[in-house]
């Protein structure tokens, strides 16, 4: 027997409240017109940085929201303006019978990355359904978690059902670029009392070529931080090449950062992620990372683990030079060479830390490193039994047999201002992808029509049962 996330007498109790939400109408052929309807509109709203969409498609959320029921104060617009762009998050209440109960906020993010329509293999702002998908920019990261979440509202509203407390959409509007909105939205007088967020863009999971459903529970996500090491000096002609040149001394510095190693660790979160992998993965990588595990400065563990970049990246902070420029002239020597450097920073290890292990490592006082932008720390959110036990039953009703275990992503979302917020927000959804099916910011973005649309009955399953809880 599988070991869930509840025993005992809690079991009985998340059985008892899940009844209400199985106890819900199933969802119409009518309910998934209006959803796919919903998708194409918001994938023809081309919501990328620099297009002013994004307060376009609040409209069209909220005309649908408002012919469901729920009143213009219940939609509210959280306007913010970004390098002279009006963009917005957007807050939407479904009043619940105690106001006074802290509410659920369920997250996602309506801004898209943009594409050029000479790369894809059709327009990418032109919704078009090919061999049981639909083709579009944004059309799984993250429009098919946002329209999703407000179908599911407008069914809810118009079966009449009230839950126990407030059930909250928290939209951000720039979640590719900056996520000023999002933070706009935790600092909302109503998402700043949430209990906890459900994120829809960190719910999605994978059909693995064994055909089988994998869905986890993101709790915890690395910080995003960008630096600039640089190399600056006077230069001079060409034809007189000096020692001291900008471009040798970055190159030199690069090698260094290349070999660094930061060191292996483990959180609540993670140490449940590296149990399972060790046990799914087997081989040679499953005996490093448990002998990892049980020693994270096992060197010969190390350097097996780090043959499988795709797993081991939640084991240790990277940090990898992803840009360069240098020099400004073919017959001068170079005054300045700079690096770009990204970092995915694992939490609990601050900005300033890596950053000075960065400039350490180089040992050289002619290379500058800063900060680029800035780097937001986020803390892990808990391992939240009760919660998890609903999720569980929600993913029961949909996918049954598929057992969900909180994770770590090394992307960023909306998640790591919530939890920077004091939110615990975690990854929730039923969007399944196949292999073939992660083009999230490339060419010729795709969703499954199907395994969309099986969103409805997850996220009304979801919603009732955590609605329904006094």
């Amino acid at each position: 027997m599988k070991v869930r996330w509840y025993a005992g007498a809690a079991l009985a109790a998340v059985l008892s409240t899940a009844a209400l939400g199985a106890a819900a109408a199933p969802v119409t052929d009518a309910d998934r017109a209006m959803a796919r309807q919903m998708l194409e509109e918001a994938i023809a709203t081309p919501t990328a940085k620099g297009r002013g969409q994004v307060p376009t498609l609040i409209d069209n959320y909220s005309k649908r929201l408002r012919e469901a029921g729920f009143t213009a104060d219940e939609i509210m617009t959280v306007p913010v303006e970004i390098e002279g762009e009006k963009t917005a998050g957007l807050v939407v209440r479904y009043a619940g019978r105690n106001a006074k109960a802290k509410p659920i906020a369920f997250l996602g993010h309506m801004d898209v990355v943009d594409a050029l329509k000479e790369n894809w293999s059709t327009d990418p702002y032109v919704p078009t359904e090919k061999d049981g998908y639909i083709y579009g920019r944004g059309s799984t990261d993250n429009k098919a978690g946002v329209t999703a979440l407000v179908a599911s509202f407008i069914r809810l509203k118009r079966a009449g059902f009230v839950p126990e407390r407030d059930l909250l959409l928290a939209f951000s509007g720039d979640e590719e670029s900056g996520m000023m909105t999002t933070r706009a939205l935790t600092k909302h007088p109503l998402v700043s009392r949430a209990e906890f967020a459900l994120n829809s863009d960190a719910g999605s999971g994978q059909i693995g070529a064994d055909g089988k459903y994998r869905f986890n529970i993101q709790a915890a996500e690395k910080t995003y931080a960008n630096f600039a090491i640089a190399a600056k000096n006077p230069g001079g002609h060409s034809s007189a090449p000096m020692a001291d040149n900008a471009i040798y001394d970055l190159a030199r510095g690069l090698t260094k950062l290349e070999a660094l190693r930061f060191p292996v660790e483990f959180n609540e979160i993670t140490r449940i992620m590296v149990a399972d992998m060790a046990k799914e993965k087997g081989g040679e990588l499953g005996t490093a990372l448990t002998t990892l595990m049980a020693n994270p400065n096992d060197a010969a563990a190390r350097a097996v683990a780090e043959k499988y970049p795709h797993q081991a990246n939640i084991l240790w902070t990277t940090c990898v030079a992803t840009m360069l420029q240098a020099g400004n002239a073919p017959n001068a020597l170079p005054q300045n060479a700079t690096a770009t450097v990204n970092c995915r920073i694992f939490p609990g290890t601050t900005v300033e830390a890596v950053r000075a292990t960065i400039a350490k490592t180089l040992g050289n006082d002619k290379l500058t490193v800063s900060l680029v932008g800035e780097g937001v720390a986020s803390p892990v959110s808990p391992v939240n039994p009760a919660l998890f036990a609903r999720l569980q039953k929600a993913m029961d009703a949909t996918y049954p047999g598929v057992e969900l275990k909180p994770s770590m992503s090394s992307g960023g979302t909306d998640g790591r201002e919530f939890r920077s917020a004091g939110i615990p927000t975690y990854g929730a959804g039923a969007l399944a992808l196949g292999a073939d099916d992660s083009r999230a910011h490339g060419t010729d973005e795709r969703v499954p029509i199907a395994a969309y649309l099986k969103q409805l009955d997850y996220w009304d399953f979801l919603l009732r049962d955590l609605g329904s809880r006094k």
